[in-house]
């Protein structure tokens, strides 16, 4: 898309006199639909950014039309939205008691859940409010693992935290939080007067794909008083698949868990989840009552809005999930997540028969770390910029990370029409932009494609 194509999209005045409905679909299909992200394209590999299943699209329409808003009041997609969040969690490996809410997406679950952490911990020790509240608040101490995604030092900030009081902790050679670390971190703000409030880690991460320790984790907060985040927003319902379930023992047993159905479910973007084994303590943290809101009966289970920081929410992110739980079964979520999974140690192996190529990190979720074997040149710069051509071709589009202070190429697979062909012409692609650095011609493998083979 051009500069001067954005810059249009950006500045365009509003018009006089209005425009017939009919020149929307001319709009989207000219000039929205052939610049997207490319998320729903088989061959796009390079964020967990999955494109929408229909029966989500169709759902999200309808709700539309309904209009209604899932925060105050009482309508049916409410307590569609109650259903969601109890599917949600069954497939995490969740107690019954568990409720929470839909929120847009891991970010804001994030946010919610941190906060709710912090209210807990106040409270408990008497400090909710008054000048034991400031005491107190200006020594809380978060941990989270190094490899935790940004959303978490975000959210801290969000609700007052400063970068001082943030812990982020190694993680050991499988990329996973190193529990030793986090306890010695732990020993150390308790022995210097501050309070350890709350720990994340991470099931599935963004970089590796790798799943934090929860038992240890959970038993460190159980001892210290501290709550237990798990951020699931990629890998949170790993327990309903066979292969990954021993590494989700104990989830069961955090205090409240992340899942981003618009990741793993293929839902449309804009749904995730905070799900609590104990839904009062959203209750405590968010629900604020007006003489303009009341509810109707005295017996009505609390607003939606009573466990979010959001009044007026759409009713789109429960039918979308609904419809597309409803479409793929239990079964149906073990099967996705588990093409996934298949098509990783696919690309895995592919990866790994290439002279040309060296795989560096990836999985349980679905993820390959790779570098290119180059015998000069920086490396970082070489897979940025070979990064950037594969995206600049448009063929296959996958990005960069950071994998032990290296610039690698990374991989994921959360697209339900991708197939091992894509994963040949992400190969190829690849190579075919290293060639563009060299080296020699005669010391390239045989038979290589080009860009004018596909």
């Amino acid at each position: 898309m051009s500069t001067q194509q954005r810059a249009r999209l950006r500045e365009a005045p509003l018009p006089r006199t209005g425009a017939e409905l009919g020149g929307l679909l001319d709009f989207v299909r000219e000039e929205i639909a052939p610049y997207s992200t490319g998320n729903g394209h088989p061959a796009f590999f390079a964020w967990v950014n999955s494109p929408p299943a229909p029966a989500g699209i169709i759902a999200e329409l309808l709700a539309s039309a309904v209009n209604a808003t899932c925060g105050m009041g009482e309508n049916a997609l409410m307590d569609v939205e109650r259903g969601t969040v109890r599917m949600l969690a069954d497939l995490a490996g969740l107690p019954d008691s568990t409720g929470g809410v839909l929120t847009s997406g891991g970010s804001m679950a994030n946010l919610l859940a941190l906060a709710t952490a912090r209210t807990w911990f106040l409270t408990g020790r008497g400090s909710g409010d008054g000048p034991t509240y400031d005491r107190d608040h200006a020594r809380l101490t978060l941990y989270y693992s190094a490899q935790a995604h940004m959303s978490v030092t975000k959210a801290a900030a969000c609700i007052g935290l400063p970068a001082h009081r943030l812990r982020a902790v190694p993680a050991d050679e499988h990329d996973r939080l190193d529990s030793a670390a986090l306890r010695a971190a732990v020993t150390a703000d308790l022995d210097a007067g501050l309070l350890p409030f709350c720990t994340v880690t991470t099931l599935g991460t963004t970089a590796t794909g790798a799943v934090d320790p929860l038992t240890e984790v959970t038993d460190l907060c159980r001892r210290t008083g501290m709550w237990h985040h798990a951020d699931g927003a990629w890998g949170g319902l790993g327990a309903a698949v066979p292969a990954l379930a021993p590494l989700y023992r104990g989830v069961g047993d955090v205090d409240s868990l992340t899942v981003d159905p618009h990741k793993t479910l293929s839902v449309p973007v804009g749904c995730g989840a905070l799900l609590v084994p104990d839904p009062e303590h959203l209750h405590t943290a968010f629900a604020h009552r007006a003489s303009y809101l009341t509810a109707g009966e005295p017996d009505a289970l609390p607003w939606l809005s009573h466990a979010t920081i959001e009044l007026t929410r759409p009713g789109t992110r429960a039918l979308a999930l609904w419809a597309t739980l409803r479409h793929l079964g239990r079964a149906g979520v073990t099967t996705l997540i588990e093409h996934y999974l298949t098509l990783a140690d696919q690309l895995r192996d592919k990866i790994t028969a290439q002279p040309r190529l060296e795989l560096l990190a990836g999985g349980p979720w679905p993820v390959a770390c790779f570098r290119i074997t180059h015998p000069g040149g920086a490396a970082d710069d070489l897979h940025a910029r070979v990064a950037r051509r594969v995206q600049v071709a448009g063929r296959a589009y996958l990005a960069t990370v950071a994998v032990n202070d290296r610039t690698v190429l990374r991989a994921c697979l959360c697209n339900y029409r991708t197939t091992t062909d894509d994963l040949d012409l992400l190969i190829r692609e690849v190579l075919h932009a290293a060639d563009a650095d060299g080296p020699p011609r005669s010391s390239r493998t045989s038979g290589r494609h080009t860009a004018d083979d596909h």
